[in-house]
């Protein structure tokens, strides 16, 4: 084998617990609000919408597993960033035909939002694997002999 060979193998794992967040972001996003554009419309004149919130939990569920991929896999940096960029990608390409200009800070807030939020969420995933294990390693069965 020649020197050097594995070398693109190995820089794509690395960046793996960046880009499996960052790329299942918006593809979440799309699965869980892409489809619902319209707003709703209420007897009163009133208007809410266009997501309902069963689409934003699911979204939020839906990001939960591979923040807790890269974050069991001792990269919570970029379980946090990869999220956080994914998310913020993904709004700004869903609101950025706004005439009013108002979405940049709907964007904003998806990413000071995502950001808070995948943080604390990688902070108590670290907790409680560090409290099951006493090191954060991966969960062992039974009891040390």
């Amino acid at each position: 084998m020649r020197k050097g060979a594995g070398k693109p193998t190995r820089i794509a794992l690395r960046a793996l617990p960046v880009l499996a967040p960052a790329v299942v972001a918006p593809l979440a996003w799309a699965g869980w609000l892409g489809w619902d554009q319209q707003r709703d419309v209420h007897a009163d004149g009133t208007t809410t919408g266009p997501y309902q919130a069963w689409q934003v939990i699911g979204l939020v569920l839906t990001q939960l597993a591979p923040v807790y991929w890269a974050t069991a896999r001792r990269h919570p940096l970029a379980a946090v960033l990869g999220t956080s960029a994914g998310l913020t990608a993904a709004a700004y390409s869903d609101w950025s035909d706004d005439a009013s200009g108002l979405f940049v800070i709907g964007v904003g807030l998806v990413a000071l939002g995502s950001l808070a939020a995948t943080a604390a969420a990688t902070a108590a995933i670290t907790f409680v694997r560090r409290a099951l294990n006493g090191d954060g390693g991966p969960p062992t069965v039974g009891h040390p002999s």
